[in-house]
């Protein structure tokens, strides 16, 4: 600690954009000034790239914050929140950028502002090493939502690589508090759905190859089960640029959802693209758990966050969820542990992760 900032190591453990994505939204909410060095220390290119920097400086706007150090490129950086405030705000990341993860930063803030705020995203909808938009609107909304608030996601433009251009629009108001979750019943899948899209200059012949490997791959596992993977060309008014892409969900009795994605390239092949975001889902539907991979880890701020014990019941705990444990461990008073489940099934790689959360209360309402 130097005075009363708290210094975080941005080099450890998953090492990447999701330790400043964490300890900045914490530092925010809690008001805790904040010093995070090592930024990215182990990737190729270390240090902040555009789109870490449009989340710090989301955040920064959002509470009059001071940030130095925000420089393209830049290992450390030092912030000093001030007090959240609701309206508009405004982050483009000019790049192709994640908006899924600029909503990752900014949407555990808002929640505790004093006033509405409505979230002006710009850059890639669907991303390399992000959460597609359409994972964040159909799996993301409907259970983060069970921590007792709600948004709107309005999907204006799509944007992809490598210039971005799209643009997302969130509109959620502040609650007193978040309630914990329990999700600890997979129950059983009772629908797979999904889209295949193309945009661009792509043929939706792509998308429909893309949908038919899918069910293809899916149906050697589950055979009883209709599947609807809906192949779309986005309208050329509402995507920038050329890109496709897969997203397929399996929606279970007590209301879980998981899903698979995958992104299209130049040279890769769109049966490869709809059969990898099928092994993805069927991957997670295998270990039992009531949440996929890529979910685990965007919900434990929520349940540092929330007043009382959450449990939720994952498949093997990935890296990034450590790390966000980690850090939302070191920032708040939130206790969290992982065991084993005591499946009836041994060949099943389930965790419980719980979390007796801080209980934060929104001191503006």
């Amino acid at each position: 600690m130097d005075g009363d900032r708290v210094e975080i190591d941005g080099g450890i453990m998953e090492g990447g954009g999701q330790i400043l994505r964490v300890s900045t939204a914490l530092s925010c909410l809690l008001g805790l000034p904040l010093r995070v060095r090592r930024i990215r220390a182990g990737r190729s290119q270390p240090g902040l790239r555009p789109q870490h920097l449009s989340g710090l400086e989301i955040i920064r706007d959002l509470c009059d914050g001071k940030l130095e150090g925000g420089e393209i490129g830049s290992t450390e950086i030092t912030f000093t929140p001030g007090k959240i405030r609701g309206g508009t705000h405004i982050a483009d990341t000019k790049t192709a950028g994640s908006v899924c993860l600029l909503m990752q930063v900014a949407m555990p803030c808002v929640l505790f502002a004093a006033s509405p705020s409505e979230l002006h995203l710009k850059g890639g909808t669907n991303a390399e090493m992000a959460p597609q938009i359409d994972y964040t609107v159909m799996v993301f909304k409907p259970i983060v939502e069970k921590f007792n608030f709600s948004f709107n996601c309005d999907i204006k433009r799509r944007g992809y690589y490598p210039q971005g251009g799209g643009e997302v629009v969130v509109q959620m108001s502040p609650v007193k508090e978040l309630s914990p979750i329990n999700l600890t019943e997979r129950g059983t899948v009772t629908k797979i759905y999904g889209r295949a899209f193309v945009a661009g200059a792509l043929p939706i012949k792509l998308a429909k190859d893309m949908s038919a490997a899918a069910v293809r791959c899916i149906r050697k596992e589950i055979r009883d089960l209709y599947i609807n993977i809906q192949p779309v060309r986005e309208p050329d008014d509402q995507a920038f640029g050329t890109g496709s892409g897969i997203i397929v969900v399996a929606e279970t009795s007590t209301g879980c959802l998981l899903a698979g994605s995958s992104l299209g390239k130049r040279g890769k092949n769109s049966d490869k693209v709809g059969i990898e975001a099928a092994e993805i889902l069927l991957r997670n539907l295998k270990h039992g758990g009531t949440v996929d991979d890529s979910l685990q880890d965007q919900l434990i701020i929520f349940m540092a966050l929330a007043k009382g014990v959450s449990r939720v019941k994952s498949g093997p705990i990935t890296l990034h969820t450590q790390t966000a444990i980690h850090f939302a461990e070191q920032l708040t008073k939130a206790k969290f542990t992982v065991t084993k489940s005591e499946e009836e099934d041994p060949n099943k790689d389930t965790y419980i992760i719980e979390c007796q959360g801080m209980g934060m209360i929104n001191p503006n309402l």
